[in-house]
């Protein structure tokens, strides 16, 4: 009877360890950064070349563009993928087939594997590039370098790649970030710097805990990140 009590007393214990640090994850994931209404407003107002679907959505080009290059968007951790709106569908006006990915409690380390299928959707497409800002970036470029054969190039916001690839890569970031780490991008070519801009501005998502305060918009630094972005792939064959 007394190694039966112990028995129950640790198994309570366990039960009560599990129900605490189950309740921290869900306190934890449940708070996240949400897009503002100017990225909402975007479904609606180009409702006709963008199509939301369960896991993701695509921003289509205009019809008169080149439909050949696509890029699969990994969004940053614990933000909303509806942040980044406004800039894919800035990148889809310049011909990318953009498709952002919804990821399990807004973390994509829960599902790094997310773009597994989707080129496959898309036989028009040539050339597949992979990207995400911030913990998204780091998680696509884990992806791009296991299928390697797949993709043609990284374009990472605020990000650095979690392994040595020999992809092309272009990693922008702004003057006024606080978030990223610098350190990660010592010895990294391809690294553009906007003036002005900071962590959270790729998105649409407010101010982010511990970032700088940044001397110009969030539409300006889009601007100028689908300025170097569409410059980027230009130059790869």
């Amino acid at each position: 009877m007394k190694k039966k009590k112990i028995i129950i007393r640790i198994l309570i214990i366990l039960a009560a360890i599990l129900f605490i640090l189950t309740g921290t994850f869900f306190i934890y994931v449940l708070q996240y950064y949400k897009a503002d209404a100017a990225a909402q407003d975007i479904y609606s107002t180009y409702s006709e070349s963008i199509e939301v679907g369960k896991d993701y959505t695509v921003f289509y080009p205009k019809p008169d563009k080149n439909k050949n290059k696509g890029l699969i968007f990994y969004p940053g951790g614990k933000v909303e993928e509806t942040a980044y709106s406004p800039i894919l569908n800035r990148l889809s006006g310049e011909g990318i087939t953009c498709v952002l990915i919804k990821m399990p409690f807004h973390l994509a380390v829960f599902d790094v594997n997310a773009a597994d299928g989707i080129m496959e959707q898309f036989p028009e497409i040539t050339s597949w590039y992979m990207g995400g800002h911030s913990l998204g970036g780091a998680m696509a470029s884990s992806y791009a370098v296991k299928h390697s054969e797949d993709v043609a190039g990284l374009i990472l916001l605020a990000a650095y790649p979690v392994s040595k690839s020999y992809l092309p890569a272009v990693i922008i970031y702004g003057s006024e970030d606080k978030v990223l780490n610098r350190d990660k991008l010592k010895g990294l070519t391809g690294l553009i710097e906007i003036q002005g801009g900071n962590h959270a501005q790729f998105g649409n998502y407010g101010i982010q805990k511990g970032d700088g305060t940044p001397s110009i918009s969030s539409e300006e630094q889009q601007i100028e990140t689908v300025k170097t972005i569409v410059d980027f792939l230009s130059k790869i064959p």
